[in-house]
C-alpha cells in the first residue's frame, strides 16, 4: 500500500501579517508596563548577587514552559550570560528525570520540587519559583518548604499573583493574564537578573 502526502501550501495573508504585527506590539506593551516594576526586578538581582557572593546557591523550579525558564536562567549562571568569568552556583530542579519521576509516582507530583528542597537547599540560598498563575501546587510546595529552612524565597507569576503572592519574601507579577506574554517576560526578567549579577560580582568569581 502506497501513502501519499498532499503538498500543504499556506500563501502569506494580510490577515496573518495583522495577527503577527498584533502579537508583537501586545508583547512591547506588556514589557513598556513591566518598567513600572524595574525597581522590583533590580530588587530580585541584588538579592541573588548577594546571595551568591556571601556563598550561597540559586535554586530554580517551574513547570512546563516555567520549567523551561528555569533551566534557561540557571544556565545562564553556571555559564555565562555575557562576562567571563568563574562558573556560579546554581540548580534547577526540572531536569533529571529519574528523581521527577520517582517523586511523582511515589509521593505525587505536588511534592516534586519540595524533596528536593529538603534535600539541597540551605538558610544561606535563593530559591526561584516560576508560575504564570501563581497557583501551582507543586511550586506552591517547594517555596513553603524553602521558607521552613529560612532559605530567600522569590516567586514569578502573572498579575493575578495567586497563593504563591503571599507564600513568597518578594513577588514579581507581570502585568497581563496572557500566559504567552507573561513567559516572555519572565524570561526577560532572568536576563536581567543574570546582567545585574554579572555586573556585582566579588573579585573571587572573576578570571
Amino acid at each position: 500500500m502506497q501513502i501519499v502526502f498532499k503538498a500543504c501550501s499556506v500563501e502569506l495573508s494580510k490577515k496573518m501579517l495583522v495577527n503577527v504585527n498584533s502579537v508583537i506590539e501586545e508583547s512591547i506593551k506588556t514589557k513598556e508596563r513591566l518598567m513600572q516594576l524595574s525597581n522590583t526586578i533590580a530588587e530580585l538581582g541584588l538579592l541573588i548577587s548577594n546571595c551568591i557572593n556571601n556563598g550561597g546557591k540559586v535554586f530554580f523550579f517551574g513547570n512546563g514552559g516555567s520549567a523551561a525558564d528555569a533551566q534557561h536562567i540557571s544556565a545562564e549562571l553556571v555559564g555565562k550570560y555575557q562576562d567571563k568569568r568563574k562558573g556560579l552556583p546554581s540548580m534547577a530542579f526540572t531536569t533529571n528525570t529519574s528523581i521527577l519521576t520517582a517523586i511523582g509516582n511515589d509521593f505525587g507530583h505536588e511534592f516534586v520540587f519540595e524533596r528536593q528542597v529538603e534535600s539541597i537547599v540551605s538558610p544561606d540560598d535563593v530559591v526561584v519559583g516560576i508560575s504564570t498563575s501563581g497557583e501551582s501546587p507543586s511550586i506552591t510546595n517547594g517555596i513553603i518548604a524553602s521558607k521552613k529552612i529560612g532559605a530567600k524565597t522569590i516567586c514569578l507569576t502573572g498579575e493575578k499573583g495567586g497563593k504563591l503572592a503571599d507564600i513568597a519574601d518578594i513577588t514579581l507579577r507581570v502585568p497581563s493574564q496572557n500566559i504567552q506574554r507573561i513567559q516572555e517576560c519572565h524570561i526577560l526578567v532572568g536576563h536581567i537578573i543574570c546582567d545585574i549579577v554579572e555586573k556585582n560580582l566579588e573579585q573571587k568569581f572573576k578570571i
